[in-house]
């Protein structure tokens, strides 16, 4: 009769330890897993500089004339227009405050057609 209370505290001991080894490694798997996924998403985010390091590269090259110039003869085919397919436009009319200045005038600069427009 005196090994029971020994037994029974054997027992809860035991168990006890099994159920913190078994928190210790869920603990452990969790752990593992989140590693993981840290790996994967420092992984994407080295990919993500790498593509904002190139597109930006790449903006910066279109920012140029010249840059666009080669693009639009090589890549898209395009060529200067020829003299007789180039017409001239003329700067738009600056708006005037004062009415008199309007009544006084300038009337070459209202409803006058444009050089070489039909």
């Amino acid at each position: 009769m005196k090994q029971r209370p020994f037994l029974a505290l054997w027992a809860l001991a035991v168990f006890a330890s099994v159920a913190a080894f078994a928190l210790h490694l869920g603990l452990r798997g969790k752990i593992v897993d989140h590693g993981y996924k840290l790996g994967r998403a420092r992984a994407e985010q080295a990919r993500l500089r790498e593509v904002k390091r190139v597109l930006s590269l790449e903006a910066a090259s279109y920012e140029t004339p010249q840059r666009v110039e080669m693009v639009a003869r090589t890549l898209l085919g395009m060529t200067p227009p020829p003299p007789e397919r180039v017409i001239p436009v003329r700067a738009p009319v600056a708006i005037q405050d004062d009415p008199a200045e309007s009544a006084s005038g300038n009337e070459d600069t209202m409803g006058a057609a444009p050089a070489g427009a039909p």
